[in-house]
């Protein structure tokens, strides 16, 4: 398993990111070729002080290999394309192989 996690700092405008996201954003990334899982929450809190973050996304992918076709893929590019559209305080993408735990 492969996981893809973009974390947003706080937008210009919280609810244009809200809107824009679950209506128009979102949608593309259902298109993203070999997406197995994805998430998001506008809900980010700390133990202490102030998020560094005002929303995340984690998508998950088989394999890196199928992260990297995904995000490739011409739905890929239109779903990089559009973050401009309403993360006026940018994106930090993030992926790594995700390794399971023993309970």
């Amino acid at each position: 398993m492969h996981k893809l996690v973009v974390l947003y700092p706080k937008p210009a405008d919280p609810d244009h990111f809200r809107d824009y996201y679950v209506t128009n954003h979102l949608p593309l990334v259902t298109q993203m070729p070999g997406l197995l899982a994805w998430r998001y929450s506008f809900d980010v809190t700390t133990t202490q002080g102030q998020p560094p973050y005002f929303a995340i996304f984690e998508a998950e992918f088989a394999d890196a290999t199928a992260m990297t076709a995904a995000r490739s893929s011409p739905q890929g590019r239109q779903v990089s394309a559009d973050v401009a559209n309403y993360a006026t305080g940018g994106a930090v993408v993030i992926d790594y192989p995700v390794q399971d735990g023993i309970v």
